[in-house]
């Protein structure tokens, strides 16, 4: 049997692309506030490039959430990867603060295909989504997770982060979202 491939976080494109939609085909969403995997699925299906292009921020986009449409932060999407398709990471910022504005739950959100769970995935990609924020100028980022999410906490406390401050989460009505500080080490010299 051959060796796995290793680990690594690509730049979503269309050599992946086959993977990714496969795992939103089984229902997966890289959201994990809203189902988003059939209008993703539309989206490649009706123009993959423009698909591909709209997970990059660019100035003047905006977002919608729950009817409120913001500003789409600066930020850059991956896609976990380790010969196939394995999970989403993705980091947004306001360049010139660590300060997020009030509709953004964290500076990093991750999610793992479940087939491939269990196999460190998450953590890695957190670490190496913290060098991508300490090259876009950040000393520390905040990631949340929900207080019942016991295995992205584990994930988050293993990867540094220190709990500051639990808040009621308002995606997740009636519930709690604990969110997390982690230090963005700089790059060897």
């Amino acid at each position: 049997m051959p060796d796995a491939m290793p680990f690594s976080l690509v730049v979503p494109a269309r050599e992946h692309l086959a993977s990714y939609a496969a795992a939103l085909a089984t229902g997966w969403s890289p959201n994990t506030l809203r189902d988003v995997s059939g209008e993703q699925l539309a989206a490649i299906r009706a123009d993959a490039d423009a698909f591909l292009a709209s997970l990059v921020p660019r100035p003047g986009d905006t977002i919608t959430i729950e009817g409120r449409v913001f500003e789409r932060l600066p930020g850059c999407v991956r896609w976990m990867w380790d010969g196939e398709f394995a999970g989403s990471i993705n980091f947004r910022h306001v360049p010139g603060t660590e300060a997020l504005p009030g509709h953004v739950r964290g500076h990093i959100g991750y999610a793992v295909v479940p087939w491939k769970r269990r196999r460190g995935y998450a953590g890695l990609a957190l670490t190496m989504m913290l060098a991508v924020a300490r090259a876009a100028g950040m000393a520390r980022v905040e990631v949340c997770c929900d207080s019942a999410n016991t295995i992205s906490r584990r994930v988050i406390e293993r990867s540094g982060g220190e709990l500051i401050r639990r808040t009621p989460d308002a995606a997740r009505q009636g519930r709690t979202a604990l969110v997390f500080r982690l230090l963005c080490p700089a790059a060897p010299m």
